[in-house]
């Protein structure tokens, strides 16, 4: 299969071509794909309900085009190579064949276990192999796999269980993550206590720790492995039969289960995968994502595994044993590929240099981004450490609800810019709108970011909540699907993304965004990361607060803060100042690396009452932490 783009001026073209004939463009696109009916009709959509459907009356199975379909070109080559916590256990290397036979055979487990098409399994597992197994596994026969990341707590697990009313839970002993152990079978265990729904609890063996067991619903993985064949026909599937349910963070705190189909899905992950790292046969590809994140679906599993890839699946952290392990890893394996976040990348930067110079990283030929913006400190470190200068980094703009990339650069195709996305992918019509919902014409502009035409990855819904989807991401603009997002575009028509539009505070009559605040501050040579949220003032109406990290060893002096808000007032001016400048040792996200700001605000408030279910975030400890340094 080969529909990349190898120039600009191809690139050009097919841009073209995508926005003024989607319906033929697509069908391109779509044709390389093993299909077991062709589709009616490429696409239709109707955004004031809104709904959209894409090759419909197409029939497939996307696991016969991640595996199946490479069995007589590449059987023998590796498909996944898995990287275990603990750099002296032994690596793992499955091919095409063994992983077809391992996802036929976990696929007969579940249909011993009562699943079929429909079901909603629900999988709760570390970074193991058997991860993208049984997510595998469950779009061999027609179930619809919601994986929930495995550092959640029982509540958050319990709540996505229940929302999606899953039939079966995969879990796990236990999780390696650096030197520390999750119990995930206890966590699991408190969680099933309010879960009605689940009829099995399948346990895979990893840490082989002493765990409670429930005989009436808990069975051993390798146990129910040893009463099943690898013989498994895959189940036909709609085009736009559910594939999976991913839960994503609310502004309201409450979970949104976003729904992604089959037919279009596959085509759009595995599509923007191909052209945005520009993947060639034989490189090894390692997205340093978690499976329970959209990146880890559609960029560790799918897309790479339609294109007949290497894809690498690590199982442990950045830290551990120690801040060279990413550059390790690259090293080992010979990496090509190499996609990570922002935050991993700011944590990195914060060590000695020579942890990365060490290992020999002359395979590397792309770097990519992914989970917020970059700054420019940040990217031209990973250039100038990781990248030596000679890998094109793709900073690519997406969201759990788009599925896939939408706006990136085209790795030594199209030109990347620091901190800019740049351009869209072929069939994506961004817009910038004014505060009317107008758009804004004129190429150099700085607006609220929306969407004009459907794409195929695009989610169906919101499972069970129809009305919140539309809501959401419809209602505010219409006939634009509205990701939240304000951006600027320049004179090229690239775009750089300048935080959430609701992370705008009006302070003094001014709306002022807090991006370009953060931007500044992260300037400051003793400045690893900020965020800037607004809180109510008697005078202003609200007051900007700004919570900084800094490097090892600096001296938080009044110095500093003086500093810091004199650099927002060179950049942005006065008006822009932070009243408050919190200086912290880190900052609450999610575990796709975003700030959740809207616990920041509430502390900044002084109301820390209802903050939420704080276990689901990277480092909930550091909530604690940053409430205390307000006292």
């Amino acid at each position: 299969m080969n529909f990349q783009i190898s120039s600009l001026k191809e690139y050009q073209e097919t841009y073209k071509k995508s926005i003024e004939n989607p319906s033929e463009f697509w069908d391109e696109v779509a044709s390389h794909f093993y299909w077991r009916e062709k589709w009616e009709k490429t696409f239709e959509y109707d955004w004031s309900i809104p709904e959209t459907k894409w090759f419909i009356g197409g029939k497939l199975n996307i696991t016969e085009n991640c595996l199946d379909r490479h069995l007589e070109t590449r059987g023998d080559q590796t498909a996944i190579i898995w990287e275990p916590n603990n750099p002296k256990d032994t690596v793992i290397h499955v091919t095409y064949k063994q992983l077809h036979s391992k996802v036929c055979q976990f696929a007969n487990v579940l249909k011993n276990n009562g699943v079929v098409k429909g079901d909603r399994v629900c999988i709760y597992m570390p970074m193991v192999l058997e991860l993208s197994i049984a997510v595998l596994a469950c779009a061999r026969i027609g179930a619809v796999h919601s994986v929930v990341f495995a550092g959640f707590s029982s509540t958050a697990l319990a709540a996505r269980i229940n929302d999606a009313e899953c039939k079966i839970l995969l879990t796990a002993d236990g999780g390696f993550r650096g030197d520390k152990i999750t119990p995930l079978k206890d966590i699991a265990d408190e969680a099933l206590k309010t879960c009605p729904s689940i009829q099995k609890s399948i346990v895979y063996q990893r840490t082989k720790q002493n765990v409670f067991w429930n005989n009436k619903i808990d069975v051993w993985w390798h146990d129910e492995l040893r009463k099943v064949d690898d013989n498994c026909p895959a189940e036909v599937m709609d085009s736009e039969d559910m594939l999976f349910i991913l839960y994503t963070s609310g502004s309201t705190g409450k979970p949104k289960g976003m729904v992604h189909t089959c037919g279009g899905y596959m085509v759009y992950a595995t599509y923007s995968f191909q052209n945005v790292f520009q993947y060639k046969q034989g490189d090894v590809y390692w997205c340093t994502a978690d499976i329970g994140w959209i990146t880890g679906h559609s960029y560790i599993v799918y897309g790479p595994l339609a294109s007949g890839a290497t894809t690498v699946m690590f199982e442990g952290v950045p830290s551990y044993p120690d801040f060279g392990r990413f550059w390790e890893v690259c090293e080992k394996h010979k990496v090509n590929q190499f996609y990570t976040a922002p935050t991993a990348i700011r944590a990195l930067a914060k060590h000695p240099t020579e942890l990365v110079n060490k290992y020999d990283l002359s395979s590397l030929k792309v770097l990519g981004t992914v989970g917020e913006p970059i700054n420019e400190e940040a990217w031209h470190w990973y250039d100038d450490n990781v990248g030596k200068n000679k890998c094109p980094i793709v900073d690519t703009w997406w969201q759990t609800e788009t599925g896939g990339m939408m706006i990136s650069s085209l790795a030594g195709v199209t030109n990347d810019k620091p901190t800019f996305a740049t351009l869209p992918l072929p069939g994506i019509q961004p817009v910038l709108l004014d505060n009317n919902g107008e758009e804004i014409t004129k190429q150099k502009a700085e607006g609220i970011l929306a969407i004009k035409h459907p794409w195929p990855s695009l989610a169906r819904t919101i499972y069970g909540n129809h009305e919140r989807y539309k809501n959401v991401y419809f209602s505010a603009y219409p006939n634009h699907y509205f990701p939240g997002d304000g951006a600027l575009r320049d004179e090229n028509g690239n775009y750089r993304i300048t935080g959430r539009v609701d992370d705008v505070v009006i302070v003094s009559g001014h709306n002022l965004g807090t991006a370009p605040i953060e931007n500044a501050i992260n300037e400051h040579e003793k400045v690893v990361e900020s965020a800037v949220v607004g809180f109510p003032h008697d005078i202003k109406g609200n007051a900007l607060c700004a919570y900084v990290i800094t490097y090892d060893n600096v001296d938080e002096s009044t110095d500093l803060i003086n500093e810091i808000k004199q650099i927002v007032s060179d950049f942005i001016g006065p008006i822009a100042k932070p009243d408050k400048i919190i200086f912290v040792s880190g900052l609450p996200k999610t575990r796709s690396g975003k700030i959740m700001r809207r616990i920041l605000r509430k502390i900044a408030s002084n109301d820390v009452t209802n903050l939420g279910d704080i276990s689901t975030l990277l480092n909930p400890n550091v909530v604690e932490e940053i409430i205390n340094s307000f006292k």
